[in-house]
């Protein structure tokens, strides 16, 4: 028996709620700034109990996400000390904050990528973009394509394959974690070693 399994039936279950589409939307909003919980673990469970609507929900997670992506921006534009330093503490970031910064400098736009498509934190991307004045519109369309293309990847797979995914999911939800995890870590690797 998974060791997830209470956690991903709750999920199923919040799924089918009222409200839920709602909860996704807030979900997306807050990764992007502070929340440290990604949208795709809501955004699953509900394409897969709604499946002619993933392409929908893929679109409300892109939404929040770019809105929320933009609030995390002008947080660390204009108060990255107060506001945007205490999360990248959090992450354990702020030793790699010099590094990142060079890392915005080198590679611009696919730093922002990277950031959008793997489960590097979104929502220190959005900060330090905004702190290292990246370019507003380069910073939007990066997001954009990234986010889009991770979220609409999700709906595309759950549209296509439905209840295949599901009985995956039931069965190897703890493997899938772990996989979640492993990025996670590679990402933080991969700011940590491009300069």
């Amino acid at each position: 028996m998974s060791f997830f399994k209470p956690m991903l039936d709750r999920l199923w279950r919040m799924a089918d709620s009222a409200g839920a589409t709602r909860v996704l939307a807030i979900v997306s909003f807050t990764e992007s700034v502070f929340f440290p919980v990604p949208p795709d673990l809501l955004l699953i469970p509900m394409a897969l109990a709604r499946r002619d609507k993933a392409f929908r929900l893929a679109f409300i997670c892109l939404v929040s996400s770019l809105l929320g992506g933009i609030v995390g921006y002008f947080l660390g534009y204009y108060f990255m000390e107060v506001a945007g330093m205490p999360i990248v503490r959090f992450y354990g970031l702020l030793d790699k904050y010099d590094a990142i910064r060079v890392w915005y400098e080198t590679y611009d736009a696919w730093a922002v990528a990277i950031a959008g498509l793997t489960p590097v934190p979104y929502k220190v991307c959005t900060l330090t973009a905004g702190a290292f004045r990246i370019d507003f519109m380069v910073f939007i369309i990066a997001s954009v394509l990234s986010r889009g293309l991770r979220f609409f990847a999700i709906a595309g797979l759950i549209y296509l394959f439905g209840e295949r995914v599901r009985f995956f999911l039931e069965k190897r939800f703890d493997l899938v974690l772990i996989v979640f995890t492993i990025l996670g870590i590679a990402g933080f690797f991969a700011i940590r070693y491009l300069k």
